[in-house]
């Protein structure tokens, strides 16, 4: 089995793990934004993008933000292709939000 490491993922095979992903600044949404925002800088060193993400888990400190901002934002990051995701409230310190992503390289 190979593995390669980059900064923020390991790739596995032809799967990529991106390591869990936060931003501290700025309000609930601006924080989903901005960390699927480094995670597709992330997935792009990868070898890889957003419409080739399989599966993500999202951690929120407040379970209610998903359907607040979450919800529109992963409709509009992915649009038709919606890769399964679980969400967990989890107490997570200065972050309001913290994903994590696998995503296959393109064949």
């Amino acid at each position: 089995m190979s593995i390669k490491r980059i900064r923020g993922a390991v790739i596995v095979g032809n799967l990529v793990y991106t390591s869990g992903m936060g931003h501290r600044e700025g309000d609930v949404e601006t924080q989903i934004k901005e960390t699927l925002k480094k995670l597709e800088v992330t997935l792009k060193e990868a070898g890889t993008d957003m419409q080739h993400v399989i599966k993500g888990t999202v951690y929120l400190t407040d379970l209610e933000d998903r359907s607040r901002y979450l919800n529109k934002i992963w409709g509009e990051t992915f649009g038709d292709h919606r890769p399964s995701r679980t969400c967990v409230e989890v107490g997570i310190g200065s972050l309001a939000v913290e994903i994590e992503l696998v995503a296959a390289l393109p064949a």
